[in-house]
């Protein structure tokens, strides 16, 4: 409920107000208005403005504006705006806090009528003898001192009565408990914030403060008659491991921090948080699948962006015409598309790095290589020319770490090391330092920096990967690289059983060889299948496949024949099940 102003519970506005009316010596009590409150979202009839949980008060003549929630302690009595169910049953339920309220006013309105007071006031007009007059007199007057305490008594009945009619709706709309005041609350909040880290994990975070997040995916549950969508790389067969990890890989940012943009001017790389720095390093340092000493971090919102970052950085400013990007086919479909997308003046798509002839070029090599999965190096080898690595499948889950990368740019992201695609971050190692600068100065240009959020949510994720493998007596599930490897070792060896079967498909075969993070001989598992059709009369394999109810890539995008399309083998388990069974049976 809502007060007009001037009705603010406890100060002498909102006290009864007596005034006498023809018939003399009779009282009539001018109690408090009440007026309902917008629903919210609607427009406040006051102001003409459409508000949500903000009450308009007024102390005397002054009036003030609050929030709920603007810790500026408990000045008056903070009041929530009931929902739209939660005012119907109020209004209708025979035992409601309105019906006792509208019980509570009859009561205190009939106990003040003079009827029941005592005897009846004296009409106008009324003859009286002199002796009457005086015997009587004060049977036909107000007593004052009864007046005015039947004035507090009723006054005192009716704040107590609003002051539950407000409780309980704090209580049902906000879910706070009796004698919370919210103001208070989130001023105490916020200066327990002030006096924590800067990165609280879920953990630490009182019941009731973290919010929830819906587990949104963007794909449909799959059944038998499911079309498999086996196009993209969504590395949704991670879910499984973080689940089970549970909150080791949460965190909690207050809102007042990662407000700025910069994180460490300090730094050639400013909007790089140092947690993320870190972790990096040490990720890689405990893998050994890259050379971190005396290089440079560079933080990009996913790889893409610090694709582009190293094409402007290694593209001359003065050259007469574009610098030719080349990259050896199969190549990674996004190259070619990536590259030609803004028509840029300092750089264009040139095609197959094996039929491509000239001295001045950008190579993009990337290995282990996105769609075949093999391993790869430069194919052209000019002094003029320069090279980018793509190393997002670098990873043990994928393939044997044979030595750390030691290249003048490489590109990592956490879609394909952890599973965390949806975080869109990215890191270079870069290193020459003018280079470096010249990709932060197109991050600069591009985004204005990197989220923040994102990378301390990433560094969390690091570190856990991390802690799996160097505290002591950690187990086994909790060791990314292990659960991953196991689980690409296993649907490899389903989709080759599924790929016999059938007995139209062929796959690439991969050696095995030592893995320096392991200790073992392992196999190469990619995050791909390139997958071939040999059947005679097939010459579109991915619209072979479609009709099916399979959804692949077509090798023309990799720049080479039809007949070879690409399938992720990243998906949910009950998808890629699905897969294999619905392949085994195509002949």
């Amino acid at each position: 409920m809502f007060f007009k102003k001037g009705e603010i519970l406890g100060t002498p506005s909102s006290s009864p107000t007596r005034k006498k009316n023809n018939n003399r010596g009779v009282l009539q009590i001018s109690l408090p208005r009440l007026q309902e409150p917008p629903v919210s979202g609607e427009t406040d009839p006051r102001t003409g403005e459409a508000e949500e949980g903000v009450l308009e008060i007024s102390g005397g003549t002054e009036p003030r504006r609050r929030t709920l929630a603007n810790g500026n302690g408990c000045q008056g009595v903070p009041v929530a705006r009931p929902s739209v169910a939660t005012r119907a049953k109020l209004e209708t339920s025979d035992e409601s806090v309105g019906g006792m309220l509208s019980h509570l006013l009859q009561n205190i309105l009939s106990s003040l009528n003079p009827a029941r007071i005592g005897k009846a006031a004296p009409l106008r007009g009324r003859r009286v003898t002199k002796t009457a007059k005086k015997g009587k007199a004060s049977q036909g007057r107000w007593n004052p001192g009864r007046i005015w305490g039947l004035a507090m008594v009723a006054s005192l009945a009716l704040n107590l009565t609003l002051v539950v009619v407000l409780v309980v709706f704090v209580y049902k709309d906000h879910g706070g408990g009796l004698g919370t005041c919210a103001a208070g609350a989130a001023k105490e909040s916020t200066m327990a914030a002030a006096a924590r880290p800067m990165v609280r994990y879920k953990e630490d975070m009182p019941a009731g403060q973290d919010i929830a997040v819906s587990a949104t995916s963007g794909t449909r549950p799959v059944s038998k008659d499911s079309v498999i969508n086996l196009d993209h790389g969504d590395p949704t067969m991670f879910e499984s491991f973080w689940r089970w990890m549970g909150d080791r890989g949460s965190i909690v940012i207050p809102a007042w921090q990662t407000m700025s943009y910069f994180s460490d001017v300090t730094n050639v790389c400013w909007f790089l948080e140092p947690e993320f720095g870190q972790e990096v390093r040490r990720l890689h340092n405990l893998i050994g699948n890259a050379v971190t000493e005396d290089r440079y971090i560079v933080v990009g919102t996913g790889s893409t962006q610090l694709f582009q970052a190293a094409l402007y950085a290694l593209s001359p400013s003065n050259a007469f015409e574009p610098i030719n990007v080349v990259s050896a086919a199969p190549y990674y479909s996004s190259y070619p598309a990536v590259t030609g997308y803004l028509r840029s003046g300092l750089f264009r798509w040139a095609g197959d790095a094996y039929t491509y002839k000239g001295d001045k070029y950008i190579e993009l090599v990337c290995s282990p290589n996105n769609p075949d999965g093999s391993i790869r190096e430069a194919v052209l080898n000019s002094e003029a020319g320069k090279t980018i690595h793509d190393l997002a499948y670098y990873w043990p889950q994928y393939t044997p770490i044979s030595s750390p990368a030691d290249h003048d740019i490489m590109l990592f992201t956490v879609s394909k090391s952890t599973g965390h695609a949806g975080t869109r971050l990215g890191w270079a190692i870069v290193k020459d330092k003018d280079v470096a600068k010249k990709m932060v100065k197109f991050i600069e240009l591009n985004t204005i920096g990197v989220s923040k959020d994102s990378q301390l949510r990433a560094a969390k994720i690091l570190k856990v990967v991390s802690d799996g493998y160097e505290l002591p007596n950690t187990e086994n599930t909790s060791k990314l690289f292990d659960y991953g490897r196991r689980l690409m070792t296993m649907r490899w060896e389903k989709l080759r059983e599924a790929v016999k079967a059938s007995g139209i498909f062929s796959l690439p075969e991969f050696p095995s060889s030592t893995c320096r993070f392991t200790g073992e001989r392992t196999g190469t598992n990619p995050a791909f299948a390139w997958l071939k059709c040999e059947k005679e009369g097939i010459e579109d394999c991915e619209s072979f496949l479609r009709s099916y109810g399979m959804l692949t890539r077509s090798g023309r995008h990799f720049g080479v024949e039809p007949n070879y399309v690409r399938v992720s083998m990243l998906d949910r388990d009950e998808t890629f099940e699905l897969f294999v069974e619905r392949l085994s049976s195509v002949n």
